[in-house]
């Protein structure tokens, strides 16, 4: 599989999870896409950094060969499932009452729940 196929199938998948699995529906919100390029700046920068300096190295066989700032365009594409996956999950478990209220030492009360319906 190459590096394209994965980044891409990996988008497909982090777009199932958003909108189907989770139903969190974060790719409709206009605050996404609102703050979604300040993510992609410091993706660019980092990659630019890695990729630039030869610390990263890509397989020209396995990807496009288009690049961005040094780094090939599938970095985006795998940044962006890396992102919306998180922010997916994050938005969920906030919805299922995963700590709603932090405070250091007291631990999650969705947690101490499940733990408690088990005993």
């Amino acid at each position: 599989m190459t590096y394209t196929t994965a980044a891409l199938v990996g988008a497909l998948l982090a777009l199932v999870l958003d909108l189907a699995v989770l139903r969190t529906g974060l790719v409709r919100r206009r605050v996404f896409w609102a703050t979604y390029p300040i993510i992609v700046f410091f993706q660019l920068l980092s990659n630019g950094v890695l990729t630039g300096r030869d610390i990263v190295r890509y397989d020209p066989s396995a990807i496009v060969g288009v690049r961005l700032v040094y780094a090939p365009v599938e970095d985006l594409v795998f940044g962006f499932a890396l992102v919306l996956s998180t922010l997916s999950l994050w938005v969920w478990w906030g919805r299922q009452g995963v700590q709603r209220e932090p405070a250091a030492g007291t631990g999650s009360s969705w947690l101490l729940r499940r733990l408690r319906k088990r005993k």
